[in-house]
């Protein structure tokens, strides 16, 4: 056992030296061969950097294809998304009917999916990873990984969706507070029930709209409150048509029975 144990750290000194070796030579070929051993031993941040600088002199032979590839897969399995998806867009531009064009198109996008941060933070990020997987899907619709990139796609426009509710809310508590905000709120509200029709979010943007257009015709002037309001009662029969069980029912019927007494008969 006292064998076994001194030997480990004989091993570790052996393996860091050969790589050292490697770093060191100027034959391609080899530093190829072993970042692919690297890869295969999940030594990721070994294999990314040996083959960055393979890249250029490896492009137009035999070798430059796998190349590309495991330089970006080699990044996504080092949870590095932002290069992986870089690297794998070159891989398909360049290659394009390419034997790892699949993946590359799948990974890309998935990787920029599991980079996707939380809704209240900036969705570049998201907006990528969709296009990416949508165009995964419209490249190879027979894919085993298309219900796997519909799912996540699903999952992002949701939270796309999320973000549009959270800035209408927003707009919805700031009230009149410099401007009309209440009319921003609807606004957003709309755009977003137009751009994510079918949005789990959806009964509750069309509240937050009936909601901001009461608050808009009770706090109007005048000469416009009797049109407000009559778009506020409008309002009203269309979330209710759309959502009779709704959970919202009674706030929806309080703002109705208040509306209608501003409207003439």
């Amino acid at each position: 056992m006292r064998k076994f144990i001194f030997l480990i750290p004989l091993l570790l000194l052996a393996s860091c030296g050969e790589y050292n070796k490697v770093l060191k030579s100027n034959d391609i070929d080899y530093k190829f061969d072993y970042a692919k051993r690297a890869f295969e031993q999940r030594k990721f941040t070994q294999s990314t950097t040996l083959l960055e600088p393979l890249i250029v002199p490896l492009r137009g032979g035999p070798k430059g294809e796998e190349a590309l590839f495991l330089l970006a897969m080699s990044y996504y399995e080092n949870k590095d998304y932002l290069n992986s998806g870089i690297n794998f867009k070159t891989y398909y531009s360049r290659y394009p009917k390419g034997k790892f064009a699949e993946l590359a198109r799948f990974y890309s996008g998935y990787g920029y999916y599991l980079d996707s941060p939380d809704p209240q933070l900036d969705q570049t990020m998201t907006v990528k990873a969709i296009e990416e997987l949508q165009g995964f899907i419209d490249y190879f619709p027979n894919s085993d990984k298309v219900t796997i990139a519909q799912n996540a796609m699903f999952e992002m426009q949701d939270k796309l969706t999320l973000k549009e509710l959270q800035n209408a809310q927003l707009y919805y508590n700031l009230g009149n507070y410099m401007g009309n905000n209440y009319e921003s709120a609807i606004i957003t509200a709309q755009n977003a029930l137009k751009t994510y029709p079918y949005s789990k979010y959806r009964e509750d943007f069309e509240m937050l709209i009936l909601k901001a257009k009461y608050q808009e015709a009770r706090q109007s002037v005048e000469e416009k409150k009797q049109d407000r309001y009559q778009d506020v009662v409008d309002e009203y029969f269309s979330f209710i048509n759309n959502y009779p069980e709704s959970k919202n029912r009674g706030e929806a019927d309080n703002i109705y029975n208040l509306a209608r007494r501003h409207v003439s008969q």
